[in-house]
């Protein structure tokens, strides 16, 4: 069974609303932070178009790569999506220890952070442009 509009629209809303956090948060110089609701709004997009193309749920699982390839974006990634995949994987701060966290934050500042952001909204913008 395919997902309905309501399944769709509420992954795009959750998206809408974690890329203004992460906009938000930079503004406010947060770069781990921003880092992270970067890699959601990049997950959440991809279970959105995995929702819209499949007669299943996505799986609980956080690697945007495996998540493209199951959903048939990987083959159409460009290399520089694909490094964008890699590189965002490891924002994924939620349930990392602080050694982890001040690894992540340590590397981060606002230059590669608001670079982060936009390869962010082009991925997102990408990806519903498939759709």
């Amino acid at each position: 069974m395919m997902a309905t509009e309501e399944t769709i629209r509420k992954w795009l809303e959750l998206v809408d609303e974690d890329l203004s956090v992460a906009k938000d948060l930079f503004k406010t110089r947060h770069w781990l932070y921003t880092a992270f609701m970067c890699h959601q709004v990049v997950e959440k997009m991809l279970k959105a178009y995995w929702v819209a193309t499949r007669d299943d749920d996505p799986p609980y699982i956080h690697d945007h790569k495996r998540l493209a390839e199951g959903c048939g974006l990987y083959e159409k990634l460009t290399t520089e999506q694909r490094v964008f995949l890699t590189t965002i994987r490891e924002m994924n701060i939620e349930a990392r220890y602080r050694e982890y966290k001040s690894r992540i934050a340590a590397s981060l500042n606002e230059q590669n952070t608001q670079q982060l952001l936009q390869q962010t909204i082009e991925m997102q913008q990408w990806i519903r442009n498939q759709f």
